[in-house]
């Protein structure tokens, strides 16, 4: 299996080309040294910032051992049994019960979980969760699947845009077929991004790994048919809006409808919770 260093080069690397062979066929030589430009500003961004991005896309709250003792202490006793540095600890106001981790590298990682996540678990259930996001924290997944997530956004936004831009303040008049042409194509390819970037078999990983970090896979088991039974029935708005940021989600956020359905990375939970089963 690529490294997940790998991976991130290739991914940046197919960024450069893809952004350099639309610039070169819309606006020759001088469009594609300004899509060069952008698409090494995109990758600076991605890898310094990504992180930063996701979470205040999710508006999540930073907390500390005084305003969420009992949550960061759980935190910080995972990461000593993981042998990892301390990440960043944050809370989402969200009644969608989940969690994910993020950063660039462990000295820079964060875990997050949601409100909802907090209501139905118990404690041995969110121990276990945590426990697999620090999993993704050791294995070095967060900054693939921080970084894809955040090109696959941005070249959708880019799509967006450059429709408005050819749709001008006139009502009646049509997209440029080009553009639209365009259009059709970055979607599907930001979703593409995605899945070749980001494996189903890190989840199986992430979650062999966080039950060895908890030393309880029957929670983690527990946990993951919960928050897949309660996710299905709350929608994740922010996820929805954003859909390229569902595989760094502990469960599918996503209702799974029409063209959100392409970013799903996610293995089936029932398989998941028989191969966690498996290790008790």
């Amino acid at each position: 299996m690529l490294g997940n260093w790998l991976k991130t080069s290739i991914l940046m690397a197919g960024i450069v080309v893809l952004f350099g062979t639309v610039g070169a066929a819309l606006g020759g030589a001088g469009g594609m040294m300004i899509a060069l430009l952008l698409a090494a500003a995109m990758n600076v961004y991605a890898y310094w910032f990504s992180d930063k991005a996701v979470l205040k896309m999710y508006n999540a709250r930073e907390v500390d051992a005084a305003s969420a003792p009992q949550f960061y202490n759980m935190v910080k006793e995972l990461a000593q049994n993981a042998q990892l540095p301390m990440p960043k600890v944050y809370i989402i106001d969200e009644d969608q019960p989940n969690a994910f981790a993020t950063g660039r590298d462990p000295e820079h990682a964060a875990v997050a979980a949601t409100t909802g996540i907090m209501r139905i678990l118990s404690e041995r259930e969110l121990r276990g969760v945590m426990a697999h996001e620090l999993a993704h924290v050791k294995h070095r997944d967060t900054l693939i699947s921080t970084i894809s997530a955040t090109i696959a956004g941005a070249i959708s936004s880019i799509a967006q845009f450059g429709m408005l831009f050819a749709g001008g303040h006139d009502r009646e008049r049509s997209v440029h077929p080009a553009v639209a042409i365009l259009i059709m194509i970055l979607a599907p390819i930001a979703a593409m991004l995605i899945q070749m970037a980001i494996s189903r078999a890190r989840e199986f990983e992430a979650d062999r790994g966080g039950a060895e970090i908890s030393g309880d896979p029957t929670a983690l088991a527990a946990a993951l048919k919960k928050i897949h039974d309660y996710a299905h029935q709350i929608p994740l708005e922010t996820a929805e809006q954003h859909p390229e940021t569902a595989q760094m989600m502990i469960i599918n956020p996503l209702s799974g409808e029409g063209i959100k359905g392409l970013f799903s990375t996610h293995p089936q939970t029932q398989e998941r919770i028989a191969r966690l089963m498996a290790m008790a």
